[in-house]
């Protein structure tokens, strides 16, 4: 007897492995350095713009996010039109692929990279080609471009990369998009902007400005603390946000994370000053680690990584001893959150224990 079928590619999805809690350990407090997560509680007054916006769950959430829109355009000084709020910036990827591709179509990424991207590409039927990291860490943007056929429709460019840690240039971004036909959709995926302390860091703003195939990728999850309330945004060319728009799941940013998002970008100074801390203690815990002989990457985002191959599970194990725990990649490495000064104390502490 026949029964409904999904289509074939649905069985070829890849699981998204979140990253879990920490154990519970009797007389110590334990910490989750496995999501990326902020570790300090919303900004002062966001939580009481949430109240006042709970009061109205009984009614559907503005679906054209009418009152985002015009404080991110203003924020960042760029037309409304431009803009596509989705649930996070994992959202607006998904609607991207959706939009852009058909089945079989080629998207180009790094891998290792955020794991959502083979998620979203096998998900809408198109076919994922991913492009070895260098060595360091890094995107290897030379193979990149090189790896863009006529079947290619987007191009994604995790910049810091998530997990590995460094930062691509401008410069880089800019002779990258210089060998990228006019036709492929670049998606800057800029999730840890807020982070990235490099010379020559990516202005994303202008460089969209600059062309017509660029797409920027942003949240809140990260620098703003709102991970749990799911809201991020596309700045792109209009037809492209239109396209986005045209695919978002109506009502999907609810009333209460559009209210949020509102509230953080208001209190945008005090927010950098948080981030200004996370970055000083990222440094703090990557000048540690070299100093008992680690060769960690670049650290842009909120997190560092430990190429650890086949100990990746040893380590994710010697942490969860030491009540943290990591993000393992089963015979890659494990990516480690920046958290609280007392978690990456532990995180030192494992690196003085752990083999190198």
């Amino acid at each position: 007897m026949s029964s409904p079928q999904p289509r074939p590619n649905v069985a070829d999805i890849p699981p998204y492995v979140a990253g879990k809690p920490p154990a519970v350990r009797p007389g110590m407090v334990s910490y989750k350095l496995s999501s990326n997560e902020n570790p300090y509680p919303p900004l002062p007054g966001v939580v009481e713009a949430v109240q006042q916006a709970v009061g109205q769950m009984n009614r559907y959430p503005d679906m054209g996010s009418t009152a985002l829109y015009a404080k991110l355009a203003e924020t960042f000084e760029v037309p409304a039109d431009h803009l596509s709020v989705a649930t996070g910036s994992v959202g607006l990827i998904y609607q991207l692929v959706q939009a852009f591709c058909d089945p079989g179509d080629e998207v180009v990424f790094a891998w290792r990279s955020f794991e959502a991207y083979p998620i979203a590409v096998t998900a809408a039927a198109a076919t994922s080609v991913r492009v070895p990291l260098l060595p360091d860490g890094r995107h290897d943007l030379d193979a990149m471009a090189a790896a863009v056929t006529d079947r290619t429709k987007v191009v994604l460019v995790c910049t810091p990369n998530n997990p590995t840690g460094p930062a691509i240039t401008q410069a880089e971004l800019d002779a990258f998009l210089a060998q990228v036909p006019g036709h492929v959709l670049v998606v800057v995926d800029e999730a840890y902007l807020e982070f990235v302390r490099t010379d020559d860091p990516v202005d994303g703003i202008a460089t969209y400005r600059r062309h017509d195939n660029v797409v920027l990728t942003r949240t809140f999850s990260k620098a703003y603390g709102l991970a749990g309330f799911r809201v991020g945004y596309a700045v792109a060319p209009a037809p492209i946000a239109a396209a986005l728009r045209a695919v978002s799941l109506p009502f999907g940013v609810s009333t209460v994370a559009q209210v949020a998002a509102i509230a953080s970008l208001e209190r945008r100074a005090e927010l950098l000053e948080r981030v200004e801390a996370l970055v000083a203690e990222r440094t703090r815990v990557v000048e540690g680690l070299r100093e008992r002989g680690w060769d960690v990457p670049d650290a842009q985002g909120n997190f560092v990584w430990f190429g650890l191959g086949e100990r990746t599970a040893d380590f994710a194990l010697a942490a969860d001893e030491l009540g943290i725990v990591v993000r393992p990649f089963a015979g890659e490495g494990a990516r480690v959150s920046i958290g609280e000064p007392e978690a990456n104390d532990r995180l030192l502490d494992l690196a003085t224990r752990f083999p190198r």
